[in-house]
């Protein structure tokens, strides 16, 4: 009987091990914190063994595989003492692929993006009346559904920490939408490492599968020049000009059309709830998606019209006095605020800091010169960003809490304003993660201005 370990008791490690007690596999869970109740309910259920709060090594080393959770970095003492014993450590992902059958799976990435992308795709073939599961970053855990509601098709968010352990891992439909600098603690602060990582994707596409990928992303144009592949090209586009006989999408005004082989739509952007390049830009890639898994023109353009903002993303939180406010809590890299700054058309009060990451604010000067009448610093330590927009933005003050930040914001912001929490930095240094940090500006906005 196979040994399995799983690293890690989230969605993903708690997936993962029920799919490998339905294989017959001798598992185990060990978690060095501690494991939500929920999924140590489904542990019970399946019988699978576990353990919480810290590592048993000597049963760790004796796995024949390991499968690890994608939060657990590989510098970690745990993961270095595996790799050193020679055993096989793989994602969920990996894992999950190798039982899903004949399902087909449409697999997205990218520095920023992804999650709009993926939602907006899994609503298309829902809407269409696909048998359709959604996994990865968001969703329930992929491992899980293939053990327990198998799906003809699995829509995937990926991060570059499950693509680092995929190997024999193959995407029908890939979509790539940006790389951008971020995560480079985990990739030795080298970009290029993490272009690599993001870039697995493509990896084992034949030529039956399609890869969706930004042509306007001077990063992946110079990697798919590359490719070894024989995978159908598909770009798309705002402003190079890069043609595919598998099918493309590109800009046109106020509109794009999006192609694959013989069958088109256009889309008139107005027209789209969710508003500013970048989303533009997630339509076009879904629509691309769409049509290469074969839904009717008609059916996504009706989802795509239908479709609302994600949580966390541009996401309003009301408005009053002529000043709105704006959750963008998800842009915890530079490159999500560069899209978030680019779509503001009213002067803006920008609260921003967090746990920085390594980040370049260069891209960000431009924008800000021209839009932000002024930036509130919120985090422990706002050394870095104060030196780095000073005699950029007219006003910078910084606050080490959320409550003085937000009145701060208040006080600054008049009639004609937006109020932007777009931090481009990680939350950890305040909050347990983005979504908290956004829903806690959503319930200051609530009781505070909307009250």
């Amino acid at each position: 009987m196979k040994k399995i370990v799983v690293l890690g008791g989230g969605i993903s490690g708690y997936g993962s091990a029920v799919l490998a007690r339905k294989q017959g596999a001798d598992v185990f869970l060990s978690d060095a914190g501690q494991i939500a109740e929920r999924y140590r309910k489904v542990l019970d259920e399946w019988q699978i063994p576990y353990e919480q709060g810290s590592h048993t090594m000597e049963r760790i080393l004796a796995a024949d595989e390991v499968i690890k959770s994608p939060g657990i970095p590989d510098k970690a003492p745990v993961v270095k003492a595996i790799r050193e014993r020679g055993i096989p450590v793989i994602s969920e992902m990996e894992y999950a692929f190798r039982y899903k059958g004949r399902s087909r799976t449409i697999c997205i990435s990218g520095s920023n993006g992804k999650t709009t992308t993926t939602s907006l795709i899994y609503k298309i073939l829902c809407d269409a009346g696909y048998d359709v599961g959604l996994g990865g970053n968001i969703g329930e855990s992929f491992a899980y559904q293939v053990a327990t509601e198998p799906h003809e098709w699995y829509v995937l968010e990926l991060s570059s920490f499950q693509l680092d352990g995929m190997f024999d891992f193959r995407a029908d439909i890939a979509l790539l939408m940006n790389i951008t600098p971020d995560h480079l603690d985990r990739y030795d602060y080298c970009f290029q490492n993490y272009v690599d990582s993001k870039m697995r994707i493509t990896r084992n596409q034949s030529s039956r599968s399609a890869f969706i990928y930004s042509a306007d992303d001077e990063v992946i144009a110079a990697e798919v020049a590359h490719l070894e592949g024989r995978q159908r090209l598909m770009p798309f586009m705002a402003k190079a000009s890069v043609a595919s006989t598998a099918g493309d999408a590109c800009m046109m005004g106020e509109e794009f059309s999006a192609r694959v082989g013989r069958r088109s739509l256009t889309v008139d952007v107005e027209k789209l709830k969710i508003k500013g390049l970048h989303n533009a830009y997630n339509a076009m890639a879904a629509s691309l998606a769409a049509l290469a898994a074969g839904v009717e023109r008609q059916s996504i353009l009706r989802s795509l019209y239908e479709f609302s903002p994600v949580e966390h993303r541009l996401e309003p939180a009301g408005e009053r006095d002529g000043v709105q406010w704006i959750n963008d809590s998800k842009a915890t890299n530079v490159d999500s605020v560069w899209y978030a700054l680019q779509s503001m058309t009213r002067p803006t009060v920008w609260i921003a800091g967090g746990t920085d990451k390594g980040n370049d604010y260069t891209p960000l000067k431009a924008f800000a010169r021209e839009k932000v009448k002024a930036l509130v610093c919120m985090g422990l330590d706002n050394t870095k960003l104060q030196r780095e927009f000073e005699g950029v933005v007219p006003v910078i003050e910084s606050y080490d809490t959320m409550e003085a930040a937000m009145q701060a914001a208040a006080r600054l912001a008049e009639a004609g304003d937006v109020v932007l929490l777009s931090p481009a930095c990680a939350s950890f240094d305040l909050f347990k993660n983005y979504e908290q940090r956004g829903e806690l500006f959503k319930q200051w906005v609530k009781q505070n201005i909307l009250k």
